[in-house]
């Protein structure tokens, strides 16, 4: 994670007009937000839109899967019964 250099921020603040006050002021309001900056790791493990693409076609794929199986079931469980003939 990069470092955020307070000192550096304040001397450049004051130099363009604030009052130590006014740069101390600022910087901790900025330094709150500044934890909250995504970082290049941070980018890397997020999931792109082919990632979620794939992913959503595998999820299709397998509950499709899992309800021709269940009819399968359904009907076996129905021609035991002899609730559906043959």
């Amino acid at each position: 994670m990069a470092v955020f250099d307070t000192y550096r921020a304040c001397e450049a603040l004051t130099g363009a007009g604030f009052t130590e006050r006014q740069a101390k002021a600022l910087i901790d309001v900025g330094r709150e937000g500044y934890g909250a900056l995504a970082t290049k790791t941070d980018i890397q493990d997020m999931a792109t839109k082919t990632d979620l693409r794939e992913l959503e076609q595998r999820i299709t794929i397998k509950v499709g899967a899992m309800l021709f199986t269940l009819a399968g079931l359904l009907v076996a469980v129905l021609v035991a019964l002899e609730l559906l003939p043959l």
